[in-house]
């Protein structure tokens, strides 16, 4: 059974630190993160996903050129979240052989990073999102509640 803070965390981290989200389910069914961290390519980096993912976001949120200066800005925070947990899910993938306490050290460090990121991420989102219009702020109430499906949605213009 997850608790509300796993599903919040899980939410947060389909849309913005997707490694987080996949350490929190990990966690939670006594499963390895370190065994998918060793296992995992190029593209199962959070850095990779999170690019993909600014890319789908740009486009459903219909960021304008007025709002390119601030949308850089929210970019650039995902990006370098991104980058901080792949670089402890690498550091964790590393230490095959941590004992019970390392190992709960370890998860515990991602998942702080993983809160930060989200209070680091939260003012700088909302700038942009005071700037948009009422069909982009749709769209973004849209894609947060939904995560990752909204992102294979078509879009609809009214």
């Amino acid at each position: 059974m997850r608790t509300p803070f796993a599903a919040s965390c899980l939410f947060v981290g389909a849309l913005f630190l997707p490694f987080a989200s996949y350490a929190a389910d990990a966690a939670m069914d006594g499963s390895s993160v370190k065994t998918a961290a060793k296992d995992s390519t190029k593209h199962d980096r959070a850095e990779d996903r999170v690019e993909e993912r600014i890319k789908r976001m740009h486009s459903k949120l219909e960021i304008t050129p007025a709002q390119e200066g601030q949308w850089a800005k929210v970019t650039e925070l995902m990006l370098s979240s991104a980058k901080q947990l792949d670089a402890l899910t690498k550091t964790r993938a590393e230490k095959a052989d941590m004992n019970a306490m390392e190992d709960l050290r370890s998860y515990s460090a991602i998942a702080d990073a993983h809160a930060d990121g989200i209070k680091r991420f939260t003012p700088v989102f909302e700038t942009l999102y005071i700037s948009m219009s009422d069909a982009q702020k749709k769209a973004a109430d849209a894609l947060f509640r939904h995560g990752d499906k909204m992102s294979k949605m078509p879009k609809h213009h009214h």
